[in-house]
């Protein structure tokens, strides 16, 4: 147009700003602010917010708020979108008290105004604080609720997530497919699949087909609440799958310890021209570690590097120390990772260590765990990790220690707790709980539980218990651990026969998953566990896990 000697109007300047934050291209950015300078454009509302826009896209948010500070009071003062442009770029970056002042002094707000300053505080976690700002708004629209739902979720508030979902249809507002793979993802990540069926429910009553975001979302809820099958089911029926809803469903093969059907499925993903990325290699690269396909694995890792050139990432590491690690070739784990081009990190030394426990190799244990406390020394998983490992090997002093040096230096141990959801209510136990309501029956129906385990051959393995005391405390000691009071409160909480479905934030010990295979027996139930790491499903006295985990 320039070189046509046409003069570009009011409407013509705005895409090619847009155009070019798309191309990320800042001389040409620049090249075109002074254009519209030249042709005495920059001052149009139009031209003036595309132009913060363009700014705050490209990264550039000096240059957005100096567009703005320099706008005209009289120019500034009607244009809402270009005071909600600087506030999106202020929350992008972080700079949420900066956002907040403005927010104060703006001469009129819309509904975008107050979705980008709660958005800026639960990006930065600040949970309360959009909860009250969300509460005080004057209007809510779709995009409203779905930016608390997906933030408390992000943040780790799953429960409150849900909850919130279902305020927004206690108000009749109709979320788009974007609120209902919100609200899944939080039921994935509680392991609530009865809030998961209601939202899926929700969805197909509101025309939402189990496609993109809501289909993916539902492969991922159903593997996360352990019904890898309905998992399955959903993405049969999909019409279309990208390559996160085949990571989604390979990983739900993997942590279910499918492991064939997780290969098929990376060899289907592949016959359908689906490019594999970083997070289907990391999900196929799982099913490995969880069936002990050490060969196999390793064959993967380098197709990764050398068939799609994909650089590994310290989750991809991790994974062939693990693979190694659990077949009990530690040497081999640490070759690796001595040769590897990158620093190891927290949790590939982690990941060394659990397997030298297991083993019981204590000279590379204590390797691992100067490591682990070199890299992180107020991270208490260092110091357990190390005492656990004496505690095996019956070294008690050495264990006490490690319990001296956590207290001197004011490091505390990470609670365990397990989640189990009762007719859509979600119950949280900590080890050693007793804040329950109904604590004394689900203390008794435990203990009640053991003894008749123990008619079945059921011991107590007192080496998960970390310090030197006498037998019969550390039987106490192991029946208060979280998963156990969450299994006794679904026994008194649920009809005979009923599947009983616990959700676990650490790896379950060896004690925990003994007597869950003896429970599973003796009641008559599917137990289905979900740790850390995998799903395990207990059923008539075995576990899918083939006791390898």
């Amino acid at each position: 147009m320039f070189n046509s000697s046409l003069r570009p109007g009011r409407l013509a300047f705005p895409f090619a700003l847009k155009s070019a934050a798309a191309l990320s291209h800042p001389s040409l950015a620049f090249s075109l602010h002074a254009a519209a300078s030249k042709v005495s454009l920059d001052l149009d509302s139009f031209v003036r917010t595309s132009l913060a826009d363009m700014y705050v896209k490209l990264g550039f948010l000096d240059c957005a708020l100096k567009v703005f500070d320099e706008t005209p009071d009289s120019h500034r003062a009607g244009n809402v979108l270009l005071w909600n442009v600087v506030l999106n770029g202020l929350c992008r970056d972080g700079d949420v008290e900066r956002a907040r002042e403005l927010f104060d002094v703006m001469p009129e707000r819309s509904v975008a105004s107050w979705n980008s300053l709660v958005h800026g505080l639960l990006k930065r976690g600040d949970l309360d604080g959009a909860v009250e700002l969300f509460e005080g708004m004057p209007e809510r629209n779709v995009v409203s609720w779905t930016t608390m739902v997906a933030g408390l979720s992000r943040n780790g508030d799953n429960q409150r997530a849900v909850w919130m979902f279902d305020r927004m249809l206690e108000n009749e507002v109709r979320g788009n497919e974007f609120t209902v793979a919100a609200a899944l993802s939080a039921c994935a990540r509680m392991g609530a699949l009865e809030s998961g069926l209601r939202v899926h429910e929700y969805a197909l009553a509101n025309g939402f087909r189990e496609n993109g975001a809501v289909g993916t979302a539902l492969v991922d809820m159903y593997s996360k609440c352990g019904k890898i099958e309905c998992a399955s089911e959903v993405f049969d029926r999909m019409e279309r799958r990208d390559v996160l809803t085949w990571t989604a469903m390979i990983m739900g093969w993997a942590i279910h310890g499918h492991w064939r059907k997780a290969f098929q499925c990376f060899e289907d993903m592949k016959c359908a021209r689906v490019k594999p990325d970083d997070g289907v290699f990391l999900a196929v690269l799982m099913a490995c570690v969880h069936s002990g396909k050490v060969e196999k694995g390793l064959e993967l890792f380098d197709s990764m590097r050398f068939d799609y050139q994909i650089e590994p990432t310290m989750k991809h590491y991790t994974c062939i120390v693990d693979l190694f690690g659990r077949a009990g070739r530690l040497q081999e784990a640490l070759e690796f990772m001595k040769a590897m081009p990158v620093e190891p990190d927290f949790v590939l030394w982690g990941a060394l260590f659990s397997a030298c426990r297991a083993h019981k190799n204590i000279e590379m244990a204590e390797l691992a765990a100067e490591n682990l406390l070199r890299l992180k020394p107020s991270h208490s998983g260092g110091y357990v990790f190390l005492s656990n490992m004496y505690s095996s090997a019956r070294r008690w002093d050495d264990a006490e220690k490690v319990r001296i040096t956590m207290k001197d230096q004011s490091v505390g141990k990470s609670p365990g707790w397990s989640y189990i959801e009762i007719r859509g209510q979600t119950h949280c136990f900590y080890a050693g709980d007793r804040s329950h309501p109904q604590s004394n029956e689900i203390h008794n129906k435990l203990e009640g539980l053991v003894l008749r385990a123990k008619e079945q051959g059921y011991e107590p393995d007192r080496e998960c218990v970390l310090h030197d005391i006498e037998d019969e405390d550390k039987e106490d000691s192991l029946e208060c651990h979280s998963e156990k009071l969450a299994l006794a409160f679904g026994l008194i909480s649920t009809a005979d026969g009923e599947e009983i479905r616990i959700v676990k934030n650490l790896k379950v010990c060896g004690d925990c998953h003994s007597l869950m295979k003896v429970a599973s027996l003796i009641c008559g139930r599917e137990i289905v566990l979900r740790d850390n790491k995998r799903f395990h499903h207990f059923n008539s006295g075995v576990c899918s896990c083939g006791d390898y985990w």
